[in-house]
């Protein structure tokens, strides 16, 4: 197989997705109204609610739901074949991730800007907001273990993107007042900001005194490190001790002063970042040298695929950033679609690349199949083989390959910085909500949430000892984080589809993928955390098998209630358009 005629394809059918049916769902389904007040100018503080031009929250947006997630997915579900990771992706992309993210951001604008864990109340009842909140806690308490996990374990692998990606933040405050305060447009000065990122990239690859390497500063792999740890788990140590600090600021500080403009630098290293593999691709024209299906495996593929590619087919995540974030941002209704629908396309064309430039860096279908030897192998490798064969295309380019390593390493954490960023200041407004719902006070200031926040998510990516020492458990979160991530993307189109029908509106285009996601999800669940995972195995099954049991009880009763709720069984009030 050809991999241009396969990038081809699966763009072209993502591309008619969003002509066709996205401007179809806009018009005859969700109707969007131009002249509606959105809440971004209703409730506008200048801090979370906050007016925003289309193509700078498109870039927050988009950023902020294709952190690594879309490459390390696919890169791992690969093990199976390129096809099906392939279609899952591409037609998940159309008739699922789009639709999703699309109407999760139109339900939260037409509810006063709030998130889905809130509307869960209003559509199916207080039980399950309740519920739905403790779900969406986990996930978010998880997203922010994984992706810590990773940025800490790709500075350690590739010191030279440490600089460049740090230098990032004083660029994007000072875009910010620049923007924000002095009213000059943003293209420019983040385009600025990239050039001088990608500068920076170059000299720290040339030059190793630009590299902060914490594990050679300490003597080497072999040297005691700190309290006997080990020289790499103190690395792996201080940098999630530096990052849940970033976090902490980044995540109470206005809006406008660092998330959207770091965002926004972030969407055009996107642009760039995926320019560079797809010309690089051209360039190169490589072979498939995968198998499309691969026969020979240790975990079925179904239903495990549909979990293992969240973010890139569909994820439950990007309705928390549509109705927590963007949804408070987005300045026109009929803005919705271009953010919402064609983020989930974005980040379909990102998974798209990631196959591909996994399934041709091989030189041969044994190649390949040793190094995928088991799916255990695929989730320890994908990410490296997805470093290494998206460096190899962008050396089509006549980029060096040590320097389009350090590129690729640092797209891939500065994407996941902005999800944790995300993540985190999400994780704050659900543990108030949380405050306001128990009468407690305390947990409602910004301060006291967001401390909460930072040391639960410090302690879960810490305290799980994996087989590789300090910190590798929270690697081992990956499967859950899939199932739970999924979890929360039917119960979401549940709600969409429950609204819809109340306003007498067509529901299919929400009902049919919720379903097929749905059993996918959990029946994969059942699989593997309940039958799979033992309490008398190690502490990580111990931690999977809890984590996964509450997760599975809570949806199961959500579900129930939200099926009673779509029968019209359910008395809570209708949630209408003109509701404001």
């Amino acid at each position: 197989m050809n991999a241009i005629a396969l990038a081809l394809i699966g763009m072209l059918i993502m591309g008619l997705g969003y002509r066709f049916y996205s401007k179809f769902v806009a018009e005859k389904i969700f109707r969007l109204d131009p002249n509606y007040i959105t809440p971004a100018h209703r409730y506008k503080d200048n801090v979370d609610f906050v007016p925003t031009n289309k193509f700078v929250l498109w870039g927050h947006h988009f950023t902020s739901v294709a952190g690594a997630a879309p490459i390390l997915g696919p890169a791992i579900a690969v093990y199976w074949g390129w096809l099906p990771a392939f279609l899952w992706v591409v037609l998940g992309t159309v008739f699922a991730a789009g639709v999703h993210d699309f109407g999760t951001l139109v339900l939260s604008v037409r509810n006063k800007g709030q998130s889905v864990g809130t509307l869960a109340h209003r559509l199916i009842g207080q039980r399950a907001k309740v519920l739905f909140l403790f779900i969406i806690l986990i996930l978010v308490l998880m997203i922010n273990a994984v992706f810590a996990w990773v940025i800490s374990n790709l500075f350690i692998k590739f010191p030279a993107s440490v600089f460049p990606v740090f230098i990032q933040i004083p660029l994007a405050i000072w875009i910010g007042h620049t923007v924000y305060k002095k009213k000059a447009k943003m293209l420019v000065p983040s385009l600025i900001a990239l050039a001088i990122m990608y500068i920076a990239a170059i000299f720290s690859s040339q030059y190793s005194f630009l590299q902060i390497d914490l594990v050679k500063y300490m003597g080497g792999a072999d040297a005691a490190g700190l309290f006997g740890l080990g020289a790499i788990s103190t690395a792996f140590f201080i940098w999630i001790v530096v990052l849940m600090i970033y976090v902490y600021i980044a995540s109470v500080l206005p809006v406008w002063k660092l998330l959207q403009p770091r965002d926004f630098i972030n969407s055009h290293q996107l642009v760039v970042g995926l320019g560079i593999l797809y010309l690089g691709l051209l360039f190169v024209n490589p072979t498939v040298t995968a198998p499309a299906m691969n026969t020979v495996t240790d975990v079925s593929w179904f239903p495990l695929l549909f979990i293992t590619i969240a973010c890139g087919a569909i994820s439950g995540f990007h309705g928390l950033v549509s109705s927590g974030t963007s949804s408070k941002q987005l300045n026109k209704e009929t803005d919705a679609r271009f953010v919402g629908y064609l983020g989930a396309v974005g980040e379909g064309i990102l998974a798209l690349i990631a196959i591909i430039a996994v399934i041709t860096i091989f030189p041969t279908k044994d190649a390949f199949l040793a190094t995928y030897s088991s799916f255990g192998a695929a989730s320890a490798g994908g990410l490296g083989v997805f470093i290494e064969g998206a460096s190899s295309l962008a050396t089509g380019l006549m980029i060096p390959a040590h320097i389009a390593t350090t590129i690729v390493s640092i797209i891939i954490v500065s994407f996941a910085a902005t999800t944790l960023d995300t993540s985190v200041r999400l994780m704050r407004y659900i543990i108030s909500e949380l405050g306001v719902e128990y009468k407690i006070p305390s947990l409602e200031k910004k301060h006291v949430a967001t401390t909460i926040a930072v040391i639960s998510s410090a302690a879960l990516v810490l305290i799980p000892k994996g087989p590789n020492g300090l910190g590798s458990g929270g690697y081992l979160l990956w499967p859950l984080f899939g199932t739970a991530n999924q979890l929360l993307a039917g119960i979401s189109l549940l709600l969409i589809s429950i609204w819809l029908k109340r306003l007498g509106r067509n529901y299919l285009i929400t009902i049919i993928p919720m379903i097929f996601l749905m059993s996918m999800t959990l029946y994969a669940m059942f699989q593997q955390v309940i039958f799979q995972w033992s309490w008398f195995g190690n502490d990580t099954n111990m931690l999977l098998f809890v984590f996964g049991a509450i997760i599975f009880v809570f949806a199961v009763w959500i579900i129930f209630t939200a099926i009673s709720a779509l029968s019209g069984k359910s008395d809570n009030r209708i949630v209408n358009e003109d509701e404001d």
